[in-house]
């Protein structure tokens, strides 16, 4: 057993969360979709302090960088004025990282505070922008604190680029005569060897909000993206790796690809002063001592797992100070009771005693069945018991032996204390039985491959990322926004991978949840996580696997890795160099975008649009695809391939008039074209109507 296991951890209870944490790595869950967007009561009221989605990956083009980036302000529509969203004053926003267990146990190891300062350019207009000036024009300041200590500025006065609002309020002589990437590129600040953005961007998640929260009501071919054309306010930063390792090491002095000591744990929090006073001459004063509002480390912890009654009290807690009674919810998903069905099918094991399963009553997670009786007799759907009935022989050699991670990894009756929950609050260590398949030789218990080691053994919601594993190229055919579920499908079927139980880096274990990447589908990775998908990685297989089987990927696993949700990528590309994040939208090619999806009877409704739905396949392509879509309303679309970095590869279709109805055309790939991903794009004039992602893997 490695020594770090048995450092103290901070309360036990706190290891509820773990539970969701692993939901967000291998599955994407109904409930876990919408990110953090609006998740609680109290913060859905005050959007200027709303964390909403939190990323940390290590640099495609620098290795020796980190990504980090917290969102802020959900769903905001670009065509919003007169008064556009901005970071608010009065407000706290932090970014938290944690890199050592021993300096400053109890805190932060390093602390990054944003302040923010409105200023009214022009009192005599109404308007945003206009000659030159802005209404209102916010700057800010940046401070550090490292290991508790004070507080010292690093930016001095960094520039808020101003909301996209048009063409004419930016471009013309009549506003700011320049370009919104000018804009962008000139907020850049630096600190040191950081790199600082603050501003608004286009929102990178993507989720079918509608379907998602009505009941869990995943719908595939009238899918909608209900984050698409919103944007949302970002504070990116690129810090050295030799800033956030413990000891100041570099990329490079890794010992290996999973070394433990290169693990970082990150979370974003909002504060605002405790008493806002509404003043008769309508101003307001904000005393007291600062209060945290929000926060945020794994994506949809409090939007999903944690229950409405819970939600604000969870945003003013800090990791390690979660409630031992919200435990159960990370233990016993409420998601997995959809997941499993109440009517048992052979061979499953009798239902825990007065628990009942609704998994009949969400057609949409029909594919998604948690193990019932695996191969190993071992029960995961919600009240069984796991693998809490292991001996003490049977747990020898494992990390179930440790005297302190034991009991926290089997709890009877919590049976995804063993999965979910670690994931969540400390990471996942390379010790049995968090390791791939092979090599166990039908022993889930066994040493098998390594794949993943984001431990840092500090209990608390944290977004945990080891800086050591290597980055996958967004051009490469393997990359997947599954992330490490990606990596151990790989692992587990793709030779030479599947051939040893040697650490070797796999595609995408740079992937959600170690870190999370801006093109990582948390959504359907957190689902099929959910649904086992992961168990099943580790040798606890499917109720369909047959002892000594060839192929792990059994029809009932097929099934979980084939789930779709029916909206698994970002709208738009993303920038080719920091801070990655794509310009917001603008208020007119936004609106232009929603009035060209309006139904014939002039409301806007979800068989309205231009393209109703846009799928390619096959996808992967080795030579040839075909796309289907649906035109909703007589319309005049292009069709156009690109590559990730928004670089045109081929028109396909251009300017063709479409009658409403349904359409295929069939492509023929250029023998020229490479391996990679590249994006599909129908265009309504200049404005995007729908895109998909393609895979080309050539023969």
């Amino acid at each position: 057993m490695k020594k770090s296991l048995t450092r103290p951890i901070i309360p036990v209870a706190v290891a509820a969360a773990a539970v969701a944490g692993f939901l967000a790595w291998s599955n994407p869950s109904t409930q876990l979709e919408a990110s953090s967007h609006r998740e609680a009561p109290l913060i859905a009221d005050d959007p200027l302090a709303d964390n909403t989605d939190l990323y940390a990956f290590r640099d495609p083009v620098n290795s020796e960088m980190i990504n980090i980036i917290a969102n802020y302000i959900p769903l905001e529509l670009p065509q919003g004025g007169p008064n556009y969203n901005t970071f608010g004053e009065n407000v706290r926003y932090e970014i938290h990282i944690k890199n050592s267990t021993t300096v400053n146990p109890t805190g932060d190891n390093i602390t990054y505070r944003f302040t923010f300062t409105r200023t009214n350019q022009d009192p005599t207009t109404f308007f945003n922008i206009r000659l030159g000036q802005q209404n209102l024009k916010t700057t800010y300041i940046c401070e550090k604190s490292v290991n508790g200590g004070a507080f010292s500025t690093i930016v001095t006065n960094g520039v808020v680029p101003p909301p996209n609002i048009g063409p004419r309020s930016i471009e013309s002589g009549a506003g700011l005569n320049t370009t919104y990437n000018a804009l962008m590129t000139g907020a850049i600040q630096t600190a040191g060897a950081a790199k600082i953005f603050c501003g608004p961007v286009d929102d990178p998640f993507f989720v079918d909000l509608g379907g998602i929260f009505d009941l869990g009501g995943v719908r595939t071919a009238t899918a909608r993206d209900g984050v698409a054309r919103k944007n949302t306010h970002a504070i990116a930063l690129q810090i050295p790796i030799s800033e956030l390792q413990k000891d100041g090491k570099t990329g490079v002095m890794a010992a290996n690809i999973l070394d433990p000591d290169f693990v970082i744990g990150v979370w974003a929090s909002a504060s605002r002063p405790s008493m806002r006073t509404l003043n008769a001459d309508g101003t307001q004063t904000h005393t007291g001592s600062w209060v945290q509002v929000s926060r945020l480390g794994m994506p949809l912890t409090n939007e999903v797992i944690i229950p409405v009654g819970g939600k604000d009290g969870w945003n003013a807690r800090v990791p390690g100070a979660e409630r031992a009674a919200d435990d159960d919810y990370f233990t016993n998903p409420e998601l997995g009771l959809y997941m499993a069905d109440n009517a048992p099918v052979a061979p499953a094991a009798p239902k825990p005693a007065g628990q009942t399963y609704y998994g009949e009553a969400v057609p949409g997670l029909g594919s998604l069945r948690i193990q019932s009786n695996s191969l190993q007799s071992f029960d995961f759907r919600n009240g069984a018991n796991g693998v809490s009935g292991l001996t003490a022989a049977q747990r020898a050699g494992t990390v179930f032996a440790d005297a302190t991670f034991g009991p926290y990894l089997l709890r009877a009756g919590k049976p995804r204390s063993v999965d979910i929950l670690p994931i969540f609050h400390t990471g996942v260590p390379n010790l049995p039985p968090y390791q791939l398949a092979n090599g166990k030789n039908g022993n889930p218990l066994a040493a098998g491959k390594p794949f993943i080691n984001n431990f840092l053994p500090v209990i608390g919601d944290m977004l945990r990322l080891n800086m050591a594993v290597p980055t996958t190229p967004r051009n490469s055919p393997a990359f997947s926004s599954e992330g490490l579920l990606a990596a151990a499908v790989a692992g587990l079927t793709v030779a030479p991978y599947n051939t040893n139980a040697n650490l070797e880096f796999i595609p995408n274990m740079d992937g959600f949840p170690n870190g999370r990447r801006l093109e990582d589908d948390v959504t359907r990775i957190e689902l099929q996580a959910v649904g086992g998908a992961v168990l099943a990685a580790i040798g606890l297989w499917y109720d369909d696997y047959t002892a000594g089987g060839a192929n792990p990927v059994t029809a009932q696993l097929g099934g979980v890795l084939s789930f779709r949700t029916g909206v698994e990528a970002n709208d738009t590309t993303f920038k080719a160099a920091f801070p990655y994040l794509q310009t917001p939208w603008s208020g007119t090619k936004a609106q232009r975008v929603a009035l060209s999806q309006r139904a014939p009877s002039g409301g806007l409704g979800l068989q309205g649009g231009a393209i109703a739905s846009l799928q390619a396949f096959p996808n992967p392509i080795v030579d040839q695809t075909t796309f289907r879509y649906e035109v909703g309303v007589k319309s005049t679309l292009s069709l156009v391939v690109s590559d990730m970095m928004g670089r045109k590869v081929s028109t396909l279709i251009k300017s063709k008039e479409y009658k409403p109805g349904t359409y295929e055309y069939k492509w023929q790939l250029p023998e020229s074209m490479a391996a990679g991903t590249y994006v599909a794009t129908f265009y309504s004039g200049a404005t995007v109507v729908q895109s998909v992602k393609l895979i080309h893997q050539p023969r």
